[in-house]
């Protein structure tokens, strides 16, 4: 196994799981915004990853093996969650409907939680990676002395 490639492929999972985590975040953040520049409340939001081909890396067309790996993940997109928003009976609210319902937020505090979790750990295991990546590379160079 090349060790750049690897360290590489490490890095764009740190960056994917960066990204998540503060997607993660934003929609704790607003877990209570009933009110949005585009009207109704905030709508939670998901990050779609996608693998990064060796296409994208420089590699020819055709030349790859169906064994090749790919170079990592991305996130391709940031999607809103369709779900319904939930109801919450509060007449008093300043934004509830004609029958005294406030539209909350579609965000469910203990998915965010396991989300977040998910991804700390997706972090931790692309860190590990890194770092035997980079003792590899040092006990190589050690070795070539």
């Amino acid at each position: 196994m090349e060790l750049l490639p690897a360290l590489a492929i490490s890095a764009s999972g740190l960056t994917a799981e960066r990204l998540r985590l503060d997607i993660i975040a934003n929609n704790l953040a607003n877990i209570n915004t009933t009110r949005t520049p585009r009207g109704g409340p905030y709508r939670r939001e998901v990050p779609v990853f996608a693998e990064r081909l060796q296409e994208a890396m420089g590699q020819l067309p055709g030349r790859l093996s169906s064994r090749a790996p790919g170079a990592g993940v991305e996130v391709a997109a940031i999607v809103e969650d369709n779900s319904p928003p939930r109801l919450v009976y509060d007449p008093s609210h300043p934004d509830a409907d004609a029958n005294g319902y406030v539209h909350l937020p579609n965000i469910n505090i203990v998915n965010e939680m396991v989300d977040m979790i998910t991804a700390s750990r997706a972090y931790e295991a692309n860190v590990t990676v890194l770092n035997a990546a980079k003792t590899m590379t040092l006990k190589a160079l050690e070795i070539g002395r």
